[in-house]
């Protein structure tokens, strides 16, 4: 009976020990986040368009507010060489993923013109930026308008003379809804499914829960990778908050069409089930 105890528990050890790590196991949460929400050259020539029609010029000092990873500040850099980029973000853990990723591939100089600092983005810095970016809709997390005010002023604040603040916005019904939306990301063995669940909307708080999971070939899940628990802002609380931190002007840019990634003011909008646009605090 001993013997037999002892094969079974080599046998289970053996089986425990040979079997292989699932696919989501392996995955590095952050590069499949980059991969399926971000397209930093895509801001970067959204943040151009904006500041050259606010004034004229090309920008060149970016500050990335709420940066994580700082993939945006990585491409800003890369864009044009006399540029430079300050990324802030509380999230240590976050800002060293993208120090050990997002670096490396940046040569010296690059590297040089990046000023990564974590703390509260509601602190002023010395660095006085061109185009200030609150990117992802990474501001919501203020849920009461004198925390979301107090938060534009210091961003105004941080900006030059001559600056921009660029915001990101999302809406209509389908965003009020309890659902899930997927699409595949990637092609051939590597690709995985990105997941963005709507898991709740209070209609008279405005609060609302998202999260994000990422599935893979061999049917395992990263369940809620990432989680978000937001105020549920409007364009016109944001251009008046906005104006009452002191900006002098407030623009509204929406898609010309579709999935165009291509953006023009607009002061009225046709409806749409979901839509995103951009809205830019001129100073």
């Amino acid at each position: 009976m001993t013997r037999l105890t002892s094969r079974t528990a080599m046998a289970k050890k053996k089986t425990k020990s040979t079997s292989k790590p699932t696919l989501a196991e392996l995955a590095d949460k952050q590069q499949c986040y980059q991969l399926s929400v971000q397209s930093a050259s895509h801001e970067i020539e959204f943040f151009e368009q904006a500041y050259r029609e606010a004034y004229r010029r090309k920008p060149y000092v970016l500050r990335e507010d709420f940066c994580g990873t700082f993939s945006v500040c990585c491409e800003w850099v890369k864009s044009k060489k006399k540029r430079i980029a300050l990324g802030v973000d509380l999230c240590g853990d976050t800002i060293q993923w993208g120090r050990d990723h997002n670096l490396p591939p940046l040569d010296e100089n690059e590297q040089s013109r990046i000023t990564l600092v974590q703390d509260d983005v509601r602190t002023r810095h010395r660095t006085k930026a061109d185009v200030l970016a609150a990117q992802n809709f990474s501001f919501w997390i203020f849920k009461k308008r004198q925390e979301v005010v107090e938060y534009f002023k210091t961003a105004r604040a941080n900006l030059k003379t001559e600056g921009i603040m660029v915001l990101d916005m999302m809406g209509g019904p389908g965003c009020y809804e309890e659902q899930i939306d997927e699409r595949k990301i990637g092609k051939g063995k590597k690709s995985f499914h990105y997941e963005w669940e709507q898991a709740s909307f209070d209609p008279v708080t405005r609060d609302a829960s998202f999260y994000i999971h990422f599935s893979f070939q061999d049917n395992s899940r990263l369940f809620r990778a990432f989680e978000y628990h937001w105020r549920f802002w409007t364009i016109p609380e944001v251009r008046e908050m906005l104006e009452e931190a002191g900006f002098s002007e407030t623009r509204v840019y929406w898609e010309t069409e579709d999935d165009s990634g291509e953006w023009e003011r607009a002061e009225t909008a046709e409806s749409a089930s979901v839509w995103i646009c951009y809205i830019v605090g001129v100073k």
